[in-house]
């Protein structure tokens, strides 16, 4: 693949688009560990605060608000700089932008799937307990297949978010498209200025999100014509 981008469009531009697409592939693995590890944890982050118990909504609560309300930026400092040099640990990048991701996802899809399960109405939750259905087999048999289709759109629409988070990385040296486009950036090289670097990462970063917020829209909008009551035929 590097020869055929060197033969089409020379040096250094095909050298250039070579490693930025081969960056690429570390931001999608970034975006995948953080939307994975951050969708099971905020899974149970929104369990915990519908809930009935209180020391467990609380607890979720707190978190749902510590890691929307601190910078993700800071996070990747803590974790990839800050944590390092306090406790003289040689912390990977991959682990310290994992972790800070995977719990600044956990807060916000946690806060969208709460939201989703207290859309549904207290009579359902009433009439579960009132045919003997515990917290759980409402929550399984009641509860998710509905709150799922509403969550659905805004998390799909969320990843899109995260795949712009995942750029922040580079500042505790994880090498991914954001790292490479700028090292390149810098460098004295003639054909790889600024002004030619960052739209071609501009574009990189278009063709990952834009199909993700079409998917969004599209689910949006199918749900929204399911729920909408069918006319009678005349």
């Amino acid at each position: 693949m590097k020869e055929m981008l060197i033969y089409a469009f020379g040096k250094p531009h095909g050298i250039v688009l070579f490693q930025l697409l081969e960056a690429t592939q570390f931001t999608i693995a970034l975006t995948a560990i953080a939307f994975i590890g951050g969708g099971f944890l905020g899974a149970l982050i929104a369990l915990m605060n519908v809930s009935p118990n209180r020391i467990f909504k609380q607890i979720s609560t707190a978190h749902m608000w510590l890691f929307q309300a601190t910078p993700l930026l800071m996070m990747l400092f803590i974790f990839g700089l800050g944590i390092p040099r306090l406790f003289k640990l040689d912390i990977n990048p991959w682990l310290a932008a994992s972790f800070a991701l995977i719990l600044y996802t956990s807060a916000y899809l946690a806060d969208v799937w709460r939201g989703a399960i207290r859309s549904i109405p207290v009579g359902q939750w009433e009439c579960s307990k009132a045919i003997g259905l515990n917290f759980f087999k409402t929550m399984r048999l009641v509860i998710m297949p509905q709150a799922i289709r509403i969550s659905v759109a805004p998390t799909v629409g969320f990843l899109v978010q995260i795949i712009k988070a995942t750029s922040l990385a580079y500042i505790i040296g994880f090498h991914d498209l954001m790292s490479i486009g700028k090292r390149w950036a810098n460098s004295p090289v003639t054909g790889t200025e600024p002004f030619v670097i960052f739209p071609i990462m501009a574009l990189i970063y278009f063709f990952l999100c834009f199909p993700l917020s079409i998917l969004s829209r599209r689910i949006e909008k199918k749900f929204d014509t399911e729920k909408r009551p069918k006319t009678a035929s005349a």
